[in-house]
């Protein structure tokens, strides 16, 4: 396995629709594991393909806590089947986004279908804090990211202090 680097917004990669696999192979898995090496190490708990680059519709999630064993889902062509009209607010962040938060306001529940790492077709139904981040990573596959979900003007704060950070660490 190997750690992959990720992307940092505005990179425009990040804002790209990525494409569907045709099914989940070997060279497919060797990313999904990769993925997840990367996310474990940034330290993350959700990984889209777009963030280090690939523009196939492919990521990783483990929600479980420090000291919990590790859960990871590997996901290929995910898509929601259902949403629930009830809505969740969580605070959220992102490694192409480092350092920066914000409420986010999406579906509380969620239903949908994507190829494991197997490539079996399966469903899974979802609420609290994995509804979030599945759809936040659904959301890389689209060229979206968390902050476009918040007012214009929040969202060019943070993409200021992202361009200020990158600035200074290229200037050191």
């Amino acid at each position: 396995m190997a750690r992959l680097p990720i992307l940092v917004a505005p990179d425009p990669r990040l804002k790209l629709k990525a494409q569907p696999v045709e099914k989940v192979d070997a060279p497919l898995r060797r990313l999904m594991d990769d993925m997840l090496e990367t996310m474990y190490a940034a330290p993350g708990i959700g990984l889209a393909a777009p963030q280090v680059g690939v523009s196939k519709r492919v990521l990783v999630i483990d929600i479980a806590k420090e000291g919990e064993a590790k859960a990871p889902l590997r996901m290929a062509n995910p898509e929601l089947l259902w949403v629930s009209d009830e809505d969740a607010v969580y605070e959220e962040g992102c490694l192409s986004v480092p350092e920066q938060y914000a409420d986010v306001t999406r579906p509380a529940r969620i239903r949908l279908r994507f190829l494991d790492h197997e490539n079996e077709i399966r469903e899974l139904e979802a609420d609290g804090l994995l509804a979030t981040v599945i759809q936040h990573e659904l959301d890389h596959l689209e060229g979206i990211l968390f902050i476009d979900h918040l007012s214009s003007l929040k969202r060019n704060m943070i993409l200021r202090k992202l361009s200020k950070s990158r600035k200074s660490l290229v200037g050191a």
